[in-house]
Protein backbone atom coordinates (compact mmCIF):
# COMPACT_ATOMS: atom_id res chain seq x y z
CA UNK A 1 0.00 0.00 0.00
CA UNK A 2 1.22 2.95 -0.49
CA UNK A 3 1.89 5.90 2.28
CA UNK A 4 1.32 9.52 1.48
CA UNK A 5 3.62 10.45 4.46
CA UNK A 6 6.21 8.54 2.21
CA UNK A 7 5.40 11.11 -1.20
CA UNK A 8 8.49 13.14 -2.23
CA UNK A 9 7.83 17.21 -1.70
CA UNK A 10 10.76 18.47 -3.32
CA UNK A 11 9.95 19.39 -6.84
CA UNK A 12 13.39 18.88 -7.74
CA UNK A 13 13.20 15.10 -7.00
CA UNK A 14 9.25 14.17 -7.94
CA UNK A 15 8.60 10.82 -8.30
CA UNK A 16 5.84 9.55 -10.45
CA UNK A 17 3.82 8.44 -7.09
CA UNK A 18 4.01 12.23 -6.33
CA UNK A 19 3.30 13.61 -9.60
CA UNK A 20 0.29 11.37 -9.69
CA UNK A 21 -0.92 12.21 -6.21
CA UNK A 22 -0.65 15.90 -7.61
CA UNK A 23 -2.79 15.55 -10.52
CA UNK A 24 -5.30 13.32 -8.64
CA UNK A 25 -5.51 15.77 -5.93
CA UNK A 26 -5.68 18.80 -8.60
CA UNK A 27 -8.82 16.70 -10.47
CA UNK A 28 -11.26 16.29 -6.98
CA UNK A 29 -10.83 19.62 -5.49
CA UNK A 30 -11.48 21.02 -8.77
CA UNK A 31 -14.62 18.84 -9.35
CA UNK A 32 -15.34 20.25 -5.98
CA UNK A 33 -15.30 23.64 -7.01
CA UNK A 34 -17.30 22.67 -10.05
CA UNK A 35 -20.05 20.40 -8.26
CA UNK A 36 -20.38 23.43 -5.80
CA UNK A 37 -20.76 25.57 -9.14
CA UNK A 38 -23.43 23.67 -10.39
CA UNK A 39 -25.79 23.80 -7.27
CA UNK A 40 -25.18 27.02 -6.33
CA UNK A 41 -25.81 28.60 -10.18
CA UNK A 42 -28.45 31.19 -9.78
CA UNK A 43 -27.92 32.79 -13.21
CA UNK A 44 -29.94 32.55 -16.59
CA UNK A 45 -26.96 30.85 -19.21
CA UNK A 46 -25.30 27.82 -17.56
CA UNK A 47 -22.70 26.54 -19.57
CA UNK A 48 -21.52 22.86 -19.24
CA UNK A 49 -18.11 23.43 -21.27
CA UNK A 50 -17.35 26.22 -18.34
CA UNK A 51 -18.13 23.62 -15.66
CA UNK A 52 -16.06 21.38 -17.16
CA UNK A 53 -13.47 24.35 -18.14
CA UNK A 54 -12.96 24.77 -14.15
CA UNK A 55 -12.02 21.32 -13.58
CA UNK A 56 -9.45 21.22 -16.63
CA UNK A 57 -8.23 24.79 -15.46
CA UNK A 58 -6.66 23.12 -12.12
CA UNK A 59 -5.38 20.33 -13.53
CA UNK A 60 -3.49 22.40 -16.14
CA UNK A 61 -2.37 24.59 -13.30
CA UNK A 62 -0.97 21.47 -11.48
CA UNK A 63 1.03 20.59 -14.52
CA UNK A 64 2.42 23.49 -15.08
CA UNK A 65 3.89 24.11 -11.71
CA UNK A 66 5.43 20.45 -12.13
CA UNK A 67 6.68 21.57 -15.04
CA UNK A 68 8.39 24.81 -13.94
CA UNK A 69 9.51 23.49 -10.52
CA UNK A 70 12.09 25.93 -8.50
CA UNK A 71 13.45 26.97 -12.39
CA UNK A 72 13.25 30.16 -12.85
CA UNK A 73 14.58 30.23 -16.40
CA UNK A 74 11.52 27.72 -16.64
CA UNK A 75 8.79 30.06 -14.74
CA UNK A 76 10.18 32.73 -17.48
CA UNK A 77 9.97 30.79 -20.73
CA UNK A 78 6.65 29.54 -19.49
CA UNK A 79 5.57 32.92 -18.95
CA UNK A 80 6.89 33.71 -22.39
CA UNK A 81 4.77 31.28 -23.99
CA UNK A 82 1.53 32.08 -22.53
CA UNK A 83 2.20 35.37 -23.25
CA UNK A 84 1.57 34.22 -27.11
CA UNK A 85 -1.82 32.70 -26.42
CA UNK A 86 -4.68 35.33 -26.90
CA UNK A 87 -7.27 34.55 -24.41
CA UNK A 88 -10.99 35.91 -25.64
CA UNK A 89 -13.70 34.43 -23.63
CA UNK A 90 -15.79 36.99 -21.30
CA UNK A 91 -17.12 36.35 -18.68
CA UNK A 92 -20.83 38.23 -17.70
CA UNK A 93 -20.63 37.16 -14.11
CA UNK A 94 -18.44 38.27 -11.90
CA UNK A 95 -18.84 34.98 -9.86
CA UNK A 96 -17.70 32.91 -12.25
CA UNK A 97 -14.26 34.46 -12.43
CA UNK A 98 -14.24 33.52 -8.63
CA UNK A 99 -14.75 29.90 -9.28
CA UNK A 100 -12.27 29.70 -12.36
CA UNK A 101 -9.67 31.29 -10.19
CA UNK A 102 -10.36 29.07 -7.07
CA UNK A 103 -9.73 26.00 -9.02
CA UNK A 104 -6.42 27.86 -10.23
CA UNK A 105 -5.30 28.43 -6.76
CA UNK A 106 -6.23 24.39 -5.97
CA UNK A 107 -4.04 23.44 -8.88
CA UNK A 108 -1.26 25.66 -8.43
CA UNK A 109 -1.11 24.50 -4.67
CA UNK A 110 -1.11 21.11 -5.79
CA UNK A 111 1.98 21.69 -8.21
CA UNK A 112 4.04 23.31 -5.34
CA UNK A 113 2.94 20.18 -2.90
CA UNK A 114 0.99 22.96 -0.42
CA UNK A 115 -1.58 19.88 -0.04
CA UNK A 116 -2.90 21.17 3.12
CA UNK A 117 -3.27 24.76 1.93
CA UNK A 118 -5.23 23.54 -1.61
CA UNK A 119 -7.24 21.00 0.00
CA UNK A 120 -8.51 23.40 3.23
CA UNK A 121 -9.00 26.47 0.59
CA UNK A 122 -11.06 24.59 -1.54
CA UNK A 123 -13.29 23.65 1.58
CA UNK A 124 -14.00 27.08 3.03
CA UNK A 125 -14.07 28.27 -0.50
CA UNK A 126 -17.13 25.82 -1.32
CA UNK A 127 -18.69 26.59 2.53
CA UNK A 128 -18.55 29.94 1.75
CA UNK A 129 -20.40 29.63 -2.04
CA UNK A 130 -23.24 27.43 -0.52
CA UNK A 131 -23.34 30.02 2.42
CA UNK A 132 -23.76 33.23 0.09
CA UNK A 133 -26.21 31.15 -2.07
CA UNK A 134 -28.86 30.70 0.80
CA UNK A 135 -28.56 34.17 2.35
CA UNK A 136 -29.08 36.06 -0.83
CA UNK A 137 -26.40 38.63 0.18
CA UNK A 138 -26.24 41.47 -2.00
CA UNK A 139 -29.73 40.98 -3.28
CA UNK A 140 -31.24 44.94 -2.66
CA UNK A 141 -34.47 44.61 -4.41
CA UNK A 142 -36.01 42.35 -6.80
CA UNK A 143 -38.85 41.13 -8.51
CA UNK A 144 -40.45 38.67 -9.50
CA UNK A 145 -40.62 38.66 -13.35
CA UNK A 146 -42.47 40.97 -15.81
CA UNK A 147 -45.51 41.10 -16.76
CA UNK A 148 -46.45 42.44 -20.56
CA UNK A 149 -50.05 43.32 -21.98
CA UNK A 150 -51.88 45.73 -24.17
CA UNK A 151 -54.95 47.61 -23.28
CA UNK A 152 -56.93 50.20 -24.75
CA UNK A 153 -55.83 54.02 -24.25
CA UNK A 154 -59.02 55.00 -22.34
CA UNK A 155 -58.71 56.16 -18.69
CA UNK A 156 -61.34 53.55 -17.15
CA UNK A 157 -59.93 50.10 -18.48
CA UNK A 158 -56.43 51.89 -17.14
CA UNK A 159 -58.37 52.28 -13.91
CA UNK A 160 -59.35 48.49 -13.48
CA UNK A 161 -55.82 47.79 -14.24
CA UNK A 162 -54.53 49.45 -11.80
CA UNK A 163 -57.29 48.64 -8.91
CA UNK A 164 -56.48 44.62 -9.69
CA UNK A 165 -52.53 45.21 -9.47
CA UNK A 166 -53.38 47.02 -6.61
CA UNK A 167 -55.44 44.42 -5.03
CA UNK A 168 -53.10 41.42 -5.73
CA UNK A 169 -49.55 42.32 -5.85
CA UNK A 170 -47.03 43.21 -3.62
CA UNK A 171 -45.90 45.93 -6.01
CA UNK A 172 -45.30 46.85 -9.05
CA UNK A 173 -43.36 49.15 -11.35
CA UNK A 174 -44.07 50.90 -14.75
CA UNK A 175 -41.07 49.98 -16.79
CA UNK A 176 -42.10 50.98 -20.42
CA UNK A 177 -45.12 52.32 -22.46
CA UNK A 178 -45.18 53.08 -25.56
CA UNK A 179 -48.45 53.73 -27.58
CA UNK A 180 -49.55 51.74 -30.65
CA UNK A 181 -52.17 51.63 -33.89
CA UNK A 182 -51.67 55.54 -34.02
CA UNK A 183 -52.12 55.74 -29.74
CA UNK A 184 -55.03 54.08 -29.39
CA UNK A 185 -53.54 50.93 -27.62
CA UNK A 186 -50.33 51.25 -25.27
CA UNK A 187 -48.04 48.43 -25.04
CA UNK A 188 -46.87 48.12 -21.44
CA UNK A 189 -44.30 46.12 -18.84
CA UNK A 190 -44.46 45.98 -15.85
CA UNK A 191 -41.79 44.38 -12.83
CA UNK A 192 -43.81 42.89 -10.79
CA UNK A 193 -43.60 41.22 -6.78
CA UNK A 194 -46.51 38.54 -6.12
CA UNK A 195 -48.03 38.26 -2.93
CA UNK A 196 -47.38 34.33 -1.45
CA UNK A 197 -51.42 34.00 -2.05
CA UNK A 198 -51.87 35.13 -5.34
CA UNK A 199 -50.06 32.88 -8.11
CA UNK A 200 -48.77 34.50 -11.30
CA UNK A 201 -51.79 32.27 -13.28
CA UNK A 202 -54.77 34.09 -11.35
CA UNK A 203 -52.89 37.44 -12.01
CA UNK A 204 -53.16 36.65 -15.82
CA UNK A 205 -56.62 35.44 -15.47
CA UNK A 206 -58.02 38.58 -13.76
CA UNK A 207 -56.34 41.01 -16.45
CA UNK A 208 -58.05 38.38 -19.16
CA UNK A 209 -60.81 39.32 -18.04
CA UNK A 210 -60.88 43.14 -18.65
CA UNK A 211 -62.63 44.14 -21.96
CA UNK A 212 -59.84 45.06 -24.50
CA UNK A 213 -56.85 43.78 -23.26
CA UNK A 214 -54.48 41.41 -25.13
CA UNK A 215 -51.03 39.94 -25.39
CA UNK A 216 -51.09 39.05 -21.76
CA UNK A 217 -47.56 37.41 -20.99
CA UNK A 218 -45.54 36.82 -17.62
CA UNK A 219 -41.80 36.46 -18.01
CA UNK A 220 -40.55 34.67 -14.50
CA UNK A 221 -37.20 36.85 -13.87
CA UNK A 222 -34.18 35.00 -11.68
CA UNK A 223 -33.98 36.68 -8.58
CA UNK A 224 -30.45 37.53 -8.81
CA UNK A 225 -31.03 39.74 -11.88
CA UNK A 226 -31.75 43.57 -10.35
CA UNK A 227 -33.42 45.93 -12.68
Amino acid sequence: MLDLLAVQSSSTNATIITLAYTLILAFVLSSTIAWTYEKTFLGLSYSRNFVQGIVLSAVVAAMVMQAIGDNVGRGLGMMGALSVVRFRTSFKDPRDIMFIFAALGAGIGCGVYAWGAAVGGTIAFSCVAFLLSRTGLGTKHFFDGMLRFALPNEPKVRGQIEDIMKGNLKTFILITMREVDGGARLDVAYQIRLRATKPAAEILTLLSKVEGISDVQFMMQDATTEM
